[in-house]
């Protein structure tokens, strides 16, 4: 509902029954509000309300003012989707008016929209999926390993361009096996983009490491050329040179490899790529996670493909796949009894799980296509906004657009992108900030951090002035629809000052 269709359900208390009947109709919102001249809400006024009146023989001439008393049922500004739900269930309502600190109507929300969330990133499941799961059943292949798992490796590195895969249980355990095969030991410094997932920098404390963050640059919100040179100078002179840089693809899309590839080289610290976030997009035509040594992705219930959970860890290197794969089951020896001589985890895929990816992975390029659709769709609609500034694509990156990102700008931008997120929120729509730079969390209080320029934190300004939209590939252009009417809404009027939602 956009602020014209908000306003339209709005009367005075001098509108006539017959008026309020003709808006009724009009607006087919089954509730229109009755406010003063200083606009408090007076009263609510639904269908019953103009029923009852011409049961008790009032004439249509007569003022809506003139009907019972009947204090309306409201929430306020700060109250959440679930609570105004619960609220309407109580009171058998489908429609709660919503008023500021002074007792005005700023929205309303419908009990249709609370009970049809819509979701930032969520599974899109189709046949494919299906027809091998069902193959894992009937073969009995349902605990961890099996051909959907051997096939499902196969099928991804060839379709990155990368010549070997470990299927595991998540991108977190791929980036822990990652850092053991470089050689990451208690002690040893790990460098990680600040920009991300916290999932990319535990498994640097699961190997005792310390961590040490790097900013991101604006251009592609990615690990910043500038801010790594700078790092790996620090380290070279107090002698703690990085045993590798995880360095995260964000949002979908890849780093500048170009600028950061022959940095990493030149000081000898080997790349291990979380291409989490950026399974199907390129860096001048060449694959997300084709880079690094080593590289990770992730195929969670909201990533671009999932397998409910899951992830794989691929390399060029076929020795250390091997090894991954020997880790990941319990580490154990080629014996005819368990034989363990190092620590090992339970890290693989299941045969069921990788059957859901393998149908998953015949349709990764339709999905790229349908979120760079929704990305497109969100871009053209709100070019009038010249405040909001959509994540950057720079020449030669294909981004699979996992998420659809902006940031405002101006000095109150953190409040306005608070405003718009539990807006929306009250709407049931979920959309999330920007990912909390790993060097802003008490987690990593006192970690050493490396920004793009000085004085110039650009992770730390992503966080507060972006927000995340929903994105999903089966997100249908009517659910979009009701996405960008309810932004277009939330932003005009947060550029009120001190506006609350």
């Amino acid at each position: 509902m956009n602020a014209q269709q908000f306003q339209a359900l709005c009367i005075k208390p001098d509108s006539t029954l017959r008026d309020a009947l003709a808006r009724l109709d009009a607006t087919a919102r089954g509730i229109l509000m009755v406010v003063g001249e200083d606009g408090a809400l007076l009263r609510t006024l639904t269908d019953g309300d103009l029923r009852r009146a011409r049961l008790q023989q009032m004439d249509d001439q007569q003022s809506v003012d003139q009907l019972p008393a009947q204090a309306p049922i409201t929430v306020n500004e700060s109250e959440p989707a679930p609570a105004v739900l619960a609220l309407m269930d109580e009171h058998q309502i489908d429609h709660v008016p919503v008023l500021d600190g002074a007792g005005r109507p700023v929205d309303i929300v419908f009990r249709r929209e609370l009970t049809q969330r819509v979701w930032l990133s969520s599974p899109h499941l189709g046949e494919e999926e299906t027809a091998f799961v069902e193959e894992a059943f009937r073969t009995n292949w349902i605990a961890p390993l099996g051909p959907h798992v051997d096939a499902f490796e196969r099928e991804l590195a060839a379709h990155v361009g990368v010549a070997h895969g470990a299927a595991l249980s998540s991108g977190t355990a791929a980036i822990h096996l990652g850092l053991l095969l470089l050689g990451v030991q208690p002690g040893d410094t790990v460098f990680c983009s600040s920009l991300t997932f916290v999932g990319s920098c535990n498994p640097i404390l699961y190997c005792g490491a310390r961590p040490v963050f790097i900013d991101s640059e604006p251009q592609s919100w990615n690990m910043s050329p500038a801010a790594l040179e700078r790092a790996l100078e620090w380290a070279l002179r107090e002698n703690r040179l990085p045993r590798c840089i995880v360095l995260v693809n964000l949002y979908g899309q890849s780093a500048d490899m170009d600028a950061l590839v022959p940095i990493c080289e030149r000081y000898g610290v080997p790349i291990l790529e979380d291409a989490a976030e950026s399974l199907g997009a390129s860096y001048k035509g060449r694959a997300s996670g084709a880079f690094g040594r080593l590289a990770v992705y992730s195929f969670n219930g909201n990533k671009i493909i999932t397998t409910s959970g899951g992830g794989m860890l691929v390399s060029d290197d076929g020795d250390l796949v091997a090894r991954a794969r020997k880790l990941s089951t319990q580490a154990r020896e080629p014996a005819r009894h368990y034989e363990h001589v190092e620590v090992g985890f339970n890290y693989r895929m299941s045969n069921v799980l990788a059957g859901i990816g393998r149908g998953q992975l015949r349709v990764l390029e339709q999905r790229v296509h349908q979120r760079r659709a929704v990305f497109e769709r969100y871009q053209q609609a709100f070019a009038d906004f010249p405040q909001l500034q959509w994540m950057p694509e720079p020449a030669g990156m294909r981004s699979t657009r996992w998420l659809s990102c902006f940031t405002l700008s101006g000095p109150d931008a953190g409040r306005q992108c608070e405003f718009i997120m539990t807006f929306l929120e009250r709407h049931s729509v979920e959309a999330r900030p920007v990912w909390k730079p790993m060097h802003l969390q008490p987690l990593f209080s006192g970690a050493p951090y490396f920004s793009h320029q000085a004085g110039d934190d650009v992770s730390a300004r992503l966080f507060a002035a972006g927000i995340c939209l929903p994105s999903g590939s089966n997100l249908s252009q009517e659910q979009q629809e009701r996405v960008m009417a309810l932004l277009r809404r939330a932003l005009t009027l947060s550029e009120t000052p001190h506006a609350t939602a």
